[in-house]
């Protein structure tokens, strides 16, 4: 069974929501992490503790620590009804001929830039097909496009009622 009672929702917390409309974002923040620490308590024998697994619960953090891997090099994701694309700022039209380019159905690899040991892995918004991509550079920008896989693979779970 899961242990509900360490969940911290009781009388006293319904008066705190109360407050919610007169504490500042900052105090709000503090209060989260100090109700997520009680949650997911410190751990002596090795494991993660809470701010080390979420960064704290500041969105900054989180952004950061994200793109750490990618911090050396400039990206951006979006995606449309029919596609994902990667853009990529080039620094140096140098790059264009050492890099490779690789795909999963939910991440984009770039290989050998800025140095030729870099890697930089990219998770897609979406899942996408494993043919019919392209790559197009103009301006300092390299532009992957990428077509979403619309097919949703489902698989039918087959269950025995017990009775």
């Amino acid at each position: 069974m899961f242990p509900w009672n360490l969940f911290p929702f009781n009388k006293e917390m319904k008066n705190n929501f109360q407050d919610f409309k007169k504490m500042k974002p900052e105090e709000i923040n503090k209060y989260v992490h100090n109700i997520m620490g009680n949650v997911f308590p410190q751990q002596s024998n090795g494991m993660p503790n809470f701010t080390d697994i979420f960064g704290g619960l500041n969105p900054e953090n989180a952004e950061s620590k994200n793109d750490q891997k990618s911090a050396q090099l400039n990206t951006s994701v979006f995606e449309t009804h029919d596609d994902v694309y990667v853009k990529v700022f080039i620094e140096d039209e140098g790059w264009l001929h050492q890099m490779r380019l690789y795909h999963t159905s939910n991440q984009m690899i770039i290989e050998a830039i800025p140095a030729s040991e870099d890697k930089t892995t990219i998770t897609l918004p979406a899942a996408v097909k494993r043919k019919g991509s392209k790559a197009n550079y103009q301006d300092g920008i390299l532009e992957i496009k990428l077509p979403k896989n619309a097919e949703a693979q489902f698989s039918e779970i087959e269950f025995t009622k017990h009775e």
